[in-house]
């Protein structure tokens, strides 16, 4: 039995694909001037260690609208691409610290979180398997012996407290040449980790202590622009407008009236682009905190009134968002509707792609039963589907219609590896 039959396949509402089955078309014609402009971008900027993408098909637009540069969620993957992810870091540890045996991996301090600890498990297996010593060290203050933590699957993980001798980082005897977070300090970064000796990947300044996701969009915009151009084609199919606001605070109600200015423009901004190309669908914006992840402190909105009506709890959510961090910047970025749905119940469905270094190697559908197709997925509720496609992403089919599921699959590739490209971009400029 096939993988697609294993799994299964989402369902994209046709009624809206003319412009997207325009688009896939594009790119399977395109293939070998993609894959060529590609090749010649890695080599300018290389890509991050690893990187999950999270994209919306509105069947008239496919986008990136998150980026996330600390993978969690490896576990969700399709376990046929286990080789693909082995290559691939293999590949990626070369090129930074070419005589490396060993690893130091840096986690979230989610001891208490299952699905966190069943991906690093897995991130730990693909490690290994890769031919890395593999040793976890723990940012847990209040760790100071090793710890043995049995997860749901049947396999456990060892923690050990992180120890530092001089500029370099380690546990307990084992100090080795490269460190891999994967911690996306949102609680800031830790003094242990500064002035290393050792490359520390990704670098710290994309931490989300330091990174913004204004930032990360405007370079996938000047990528967006780049490569429609490219293409032949208007970079609004694959890119999200935005703006940004300053100062804000939710609590106080300060900010507001930037912030409704803001969503007005966009608004206005997203209506324009659907009468140009006949979309009978309401335009909304998604309201979120400018750093951060999980989910948190963002809504959406599809008329300034909202802005204005926001009640305590609804204020109170927006105005935190991971480890209790205040939010005091946001970004309004285009909402994209997902019009693709999962099982009989035709749940809301988004695909996410992960890559390590510039290589697709699988990713999966968040579902979500509660959802429509105008709000976040990434929240309580959600679950998993592995990506159903039998071959990578990398390799489309022309003799089959634009939206088949390995073309279909094809263009989720590539609409991901020019978010990747924005971020290897933002570590460029970080070093620069």
């Amino acid at each position: 039995m096939s993988i697609e039959h294993l799994y299964g396949v989402p369902h994209l509402t046709t009624v809206l694909t003319g412009p997207l089955l325009h688009l896939e078309r594009h790119l399977l014609e395109r293939q070998a001037t993609i894959e060529s402009w590609l090749r010649a971008q890695w080599l300018d900027t290389p890509a991050p260690f690893y990187a999950s993408v999270d994209l919306r098909n509105a069947g008239f637009k496919l986008a990136p609208v998150d980026t996330n540069l600390f993978p969690a969620g490896f576990n969700n993957l399709n376990p046929a691409f286990m080789p693909l992810c082995i290559q691939a870091v293999q590949s990626a540890v070369e090129r930074v610290c070419p005589r490396a045996a060993k690893l130091l991996l840096v986690p979230e301090s989610h001891t208490r979180n299952p699905f966190y600890l069943e991906s690093l498990a897995t991130l730990s297996e693909i490690l290994g398997k890769a031919g890395f010593e593999v040793r976890l060290g723990s940012l847990l203050p209040d760790l100071t012996a090793p710890l043995d933590i049995p997860l749901p699957s049947g396999r456990s993980l060892h923690l050990e407290p992180l120890v530092r001798k001089g500029d370099r980082l380690g546990v307990k005897d084992f100090f080795p040449c490269l460190v891999l977070l994967n911690n996306d300090l949102s609680s800031g970064r830790p003094a242990i980790l500064e002035g290393l000796e050792q490359p520390v990947i990704p670098p710290l300044e994309l931490g989300w202590s330091n990174r913004l996701k204004s930032d990360h969009f405007r370079h996938y915009r000047q990528i967006a622009m780049e490569f429609a151009e490219l293409i032949g084609i208007d970079p609004w199919l694959i890119d999200p407008l935005f703006r940004q606001c300053g100062e804000i605070n939710f609590m106080k109600r300060e900010g507001e009236e930037c912030l409704a200015t803001n969503v007005g423009a966009l608004l206005d901004s997203i209506q324009r682009k659907y009468d140009e190309y006949r979309i009978d669908k309401p335009p909304f914006v998604i309201v979120k905190a400018d750093a951060g992840t999980y989910g948190m402190g963002i809504m959406t909105v599809r008329s300034v009134d909202e802005i204005y009506e926001l009640n305590r709890k609804q204020r109170t959510r927006m105005a935190t968002s991971k480890g209790g961090q205040e939010v005091t910047q946001v970004i309004i970025q285009e909402g994209v509707y997902t019009f693709e749905t999962w099982g009989d119940a035709q749940a809301v469905a988004e695909p996410v792609v992960y890559m390590v270094d510039h290589f697709v190697v699988g990713g999966f559908y968040r579902v979500h039963t509660a959802r429509g197709v105008d709000e976040n997925l990434n929240a309580p509720g959600m679950h998993f589907e592995p990506l159903a496609f039998a071959e990578p992403c990398n390799n489309p089919d022309p003799n089959r219609a634009p939206d088949a599921n390995s073309n279909r699959f094809y263009a989720y590739g590539v609409i991901a590896r020019l978010a990747l490209l924005a971020a290897a971009r933002e570590i460029a400029k970080s070093r620069a």
